[in-house]
Formats: structure tokens, C-alpha cells, sequence
């Protein structure tokens, strides 16, 4: 549910292709991975910004945090949940949807298993994409 938190919170500003990798099965050092598409440097600043505000009231704060908005992506670690939040470009580069294509993903807003054959990036639009929007 901590994976749910953080993908409603990048929801809030609007991140897209909001994705949940269960990666329990194969890493002894995470079991969900959180990716979120950014449009601009300023917007992965507030979604990263959203993200640990949001955390911070389930008690949690990042282990570790890595990257810059100017560089195209921040990763917020947390243990059981790493969250990796691009700009387009970036995500296309790092390809963890191609890398991660054969792990269990899970639903962005319910954190309920997705059916094995749904397609990388159908499980993955926002809530205003999907016009859930608030």
C-alpha cells in the first residue's frame, strides 16, 4: 500500500505511466518498484517533493535518495519500495519497463495484481489519464 501512497502522490502533480513492479520474487533488497513519468524538470522536482511529503505521513522517509530533476530522474529508496521518477527522455533511456517486462506489475490506485497479459504501460497511466482526475 506504501507503492499506492507514493503513485497517488505523483498523481497529484500530474506525473504519467504510473507503473508498480512486484519485484519481491527476484530482489532480497526491494519488493515493489514505483515508475513515474515527468514532463518537465520542475515537475519531477514537485512529484519527488509530493512523493516524500506524502511517505513522511505513513512515517516513512527514503533511505536514500540519488539523481537531480536536472539530470531527468530522482530515485527515493525506502526498502521495500524504490521509487523512480523520470522525464521521458530518461525513462526511455534506462528502459525499466523493457528491463522489468517479465515481473508481476500491480494496479497504480489499488495495488491489486494486474492479469499477466496486460501491456507494459496499460497498467500505467494516471488517474487523469484514465479520467479519475480530482
Amino acid at each position: 500500500m506504501l507503492a499506492v501512497a507514493a503513485a497517488d502522490a505523483a498523481d497529484d502533480v500530474r506525473a504519467t505511466d504510473l507503473t508498480i513492479l512486484d519485484v519481491a520474487d527476484l530482489l532480497v533488497f526491494a519488493d515493489v518498484f514505483l515508475l513515474a513519468t515527468t514532463a518537465s524538470d520542475r515537475q519531477l522536482k514537485a512529484a519527488a517533493e509530493r512523493v516524500e511529503q506524502r511517505l513522511r505521513t505513513h512515517d516513512r522517509r527514503p533511505q536514500q535518495r540519488e539523481g537531480t530533476p536536472e539530470s531527468g530522474w530522482v530515485l527515493l529508496d525506502y526498502g521495500d519500495l524504490i521509487c523512480h521518477l523520470f522525464s521521458e527522455d530518461q525513462r526511455e533511456f534506462y528502459g525499466l519497463d523493457r528491463l522489468w517486462a517479465d515481473v508481476p506489475r500491480r494496479d497504480a490506485s489499488s495495488g491489486e495484481p494486474l492479469a499477466p497479459n496486460v501491456p507494459v504501460g496499460a497498467a500505467g497511466r494516471s488517474s487523469h489519464d484514465r479520467g479519475l482526475g480530482r
